[in-house]
């Protein structure tokens, strides 16, 4: 069970590669389109997918309360697909929301400007200005994305296992060697701990969206983290009884665990606009 995510640059082979590499390993290929699909599936509203999904959400976007929402709905859709193992997903941040899985292995692909210009020119038949043009909004929106949803810069190296540069080598090549360091790389207990610390992800992830979506409590960035026997809730809001409502529901939901609040309260803090 071993899970591959993928970063890429636009123009950087990273939908070829993954397409190649799962022919390569029968691994299932997750991309952006099923993704998206899940999370409007989910439950979040299609027409508010363009403002959020891989891109820098605008100034109002970000104080929205669509905000928090979509993460948790991307987040879900993310873990979800990687519960069967064996798969490979491509961009919406999944290195980082699955990097603390042993048995996960996160690679960026990236390739010079030049390179980037003339694949575009290309597939669509633009000038160089129309190609450079995608690649500026693309990478602003991706660097956005990361830094809104994340608090990360996704070109930071120390996020990856690999970083391969495709005007070097093709896709062939590329999958080759990803595929060379998953054999090497994933052992059966590596393989053994990520389900188990994949399944505590996906168990958290649910009581959050309980928490939020089912009982409709109000509380912003809630995030519940399960280590071992504790169930930690972190999060801002306005009330402690909300709070309180928010552990006893958590304790119910979770009988076996013991649940901690650290969720911060703030007197006269309004979540959303």
């Amino acid at each position: 069970m071993a899970i591959i995510a993928i970063s890429r640059q636009v123009a950087a082979l990273g939908d070829e590669v993954a397409r190649e590499l799962a022919n390569r390993t029968g691994y299932k290929f997750v991309d952006r389109k099923y993704i998206e699909k899940r999370i409007i599936d989910l439950g979040f509203p299609e027409d508010k997918m363009k403002k959020y999904d891989e891109r820098k959400p605008g100034f109002f976007a970000s104080l929205a309360k669509n905000r928090d929402e979509y993460l948790d709905y991307l987040q879900t859709a993310v873990l979800e697909s990687a519960l069967d193992g064996n798969c490979i997903l491509i961009g919406r941040g999944a290195f980082i929301i699955l990097e603390s899985l042993p048995n996960l292995i996160s690679v960026r692909f990236v390739a010079k400007n030049d390179v980037r210009i003339k694949r575009l020119m290309d597939e669509f038949s633009w000038n160089e200005k129309q190609a450079m043009q995608r690649i500026e909004e693309s990478d602003s929106n991706r660097l956005g994305f990361h830094k809104s949803f994340f608090n990360l810069v996704n070109e930071d190296p120390s996020h990856f296992h690999l970083t391969i540069n495709t005007g070097i080598l093709n896709v062939e090549e590329s999958a080759l060697v990803i595929d060379d360091l998953r054999k090497s790389l994933i052992t059966p207990e590596k393989e053994k701990n990520g389900a188990e610390k994949l399944k505590c992800l996906y168990d958290a992830q649910k009581l959050v969206n309980t928490l939020i979506f089912d009982y409709k409590l109000n509380i912003i960035f809630l995030k519940a983290v399960i280590n071992g026997d504790t169930v930690v809730l972190h999060g801002v809001s306005d009330s402690a009884a909300v709070t309180e409502k928010a552990v006893t529901i958590a304790a119910s939901l979770m009988p076996d665990k013991k649940v901690e609040s650290c969720i911060s309260i703030v007197q006269d803090f309004k979540a959303y606009p």
